[in-house]
């Protein structure tokens, strides 16, 4: 006899960003169908209450993308196929369609008009009451076997920073070991530290001898160096910083321009205020007080001197160090800052078009348990949104078909 859709049962282990918007999309695909989110901790959705400073930018405009690879570290590939199914398009439409209206800043972050976090916590606590979604809160889930009278369950428990934390999904595919992604670097330089709060605007970042480079705002912080740049940064080059242990040189440029453009700039200052003292007149609109300490560090005692005076050794000397001031990297923040990591469920692992274990049937993954991550900007929030909706879908189709 064909079991009937209504007794249907499935299981999402993790309360947070991914598991709700499962949750309410599958009641909403299959409203017979019984939907239960276990999460270990007294609290659901912690993470996005604190996303974004309190705001959530729970998605981007990709405007500015050319290739997915620019955002996704790892699983760009898998992530362009998914976006058939449910794009960051789709996710903006859904948000202000359940009400939830959002603004795009300049930088392509997507947020909530609000500017609280509490819009997108509020809308699915809302959706999921009124769809009959069961929560149960303070539930730890040690093995798959407890939920064996389930018929479906996803797994959305969130990136794990060691991999202790992944060991109970043993033997249902090839486990990425977890690092951490999205951090700040420390670093043990007292008079760049004595500089903490000042932010530059278009900064650029490497690590020398390698490809990992990125770009954007930069800000000095009192253990060294945060802000966009170098969270993106220490998302492309995540394992490799890991093998390192966080130990290596890290080059910036100040003016995020050529070395060509940098001199054309100096001596077109040099041209237009010959009596003017160099600390007085800042290129590329840098802050006063990073520009004070490049002088010293550049040119040791000179800052006094007039443009007029700068010969071309010294211009040189000031040059290189705005295009490629070095420093050297000395571990992660002092602070819990990482709130992603990579790793987690091999790709390989998931069939691609439901997200669906290979090894054991029924059982889905979604968020940033798989080994996908994006740099910041609403990147891996877009990736929470496009595997749960594709596992939803998947769900559904399952058991409307069987």
């Amino acid at each position: 006899m064909t079991q009937s859709p209504s007794r249907y049962r499935t299981a999402i282990i993790g309360g947070g960003a991914a598991g709700f918007f499962l949750a309410v999309n599958l009641k909403e695909m299959a409203p017979e169908m019984e939907v239960t989110i276990f999460e270990r901790s007294h609290k659901v959705l912690a993470k996005v209450e604190i996303s974004g400073g309190g705001r959530c930018n729970c998605t981007n405009s990709f405007d500015h993308v050319t290739d997915l690879s620019q955002v996704y570290p790892r699983g760009h590939r898998l992530m362009k196929r998914l976006f058939n199914i449910f794009d960051y398009a789709d996710a903006y439409a859904w948000f202000e369609h359940h009400g939830v209206p959002l603004v795009t800043q300049d930088d392509d972050c997507v947020f909530p008009a609000s500017q609280d976090s509490h819009s997108i916590i509020d809308c699915f606590l809302h959706l999921a009451r009124q769809s009959d979604v069961h929560i149960r809160t303070g539930m730890r889930i040690q093995s798959l076997d407890e939920l064996s009278d389930f018929d479906f369950v996803v797994v959305t428990t969130g990136g794990q920073p060691r991999l202790q934390g992944l060991e109970w999904l043993n033997g249902v595919g090839e486990i990425a070991p977890p690092v951490p992604s999205l951090f700040t670097f420390n670093i043990p330089d007292q008079a760049l530290r004595s500089l903490m709060g000042t932010v530059v605007d278009h900064a650029s970042v490497l690590l020398p001898s390698t490809k990992f480079r990125s770009s954007g705002p930069l800000l000095i912080t009192h253990w060294g160096m945060s802000g966009p740049a170098i969270l993106k940064l220490s998302s492309y080059a995540a394992r490799w910083l890991s093998e390192k242990d966080y130990q290596c040189p890290l080059c910036v440029n100040w003016a995020g321009l050529t070395d060509a453009e940098i001199i054309e700039e100096l001596m077109r200052l040099s041209q237009q205020h010959p009596q003017k003292q160099l600390s007085s007149v800042r290129p590329f609109d840098l802050p006063q007080r990073l520009w004070n300490y490049l002088l010293e560090k550049s040119l040791s005692g000179k800052a006094v001197c007039r443009w007029a005076e700068l010969g071309k050794k010294d211009r040189n000397r000031l040059a290189n160090i705005l295009s490629g001031d070095t420093y050297n990297i000395n571990g992660r923040g002092t602070f819990r800052d990482e709130f992603v990591t990579c790793g987690g469920i091999s790709l390989a692992s998931v069939h691609p078009q439901t997200l669906e274990s290979r090894l054991r049937p029924n059982l889905f993954f979604a968020g940033e348990i798989l080994d996908i991550d994006g740099i910041t900007g609403g990147f891996n929030f877009q990736a929470a949104w496009t595997t749960a909706f594709t596992v939803a879908q998947a769900i559904a189709n399952r058991s409307s078909s069987v």
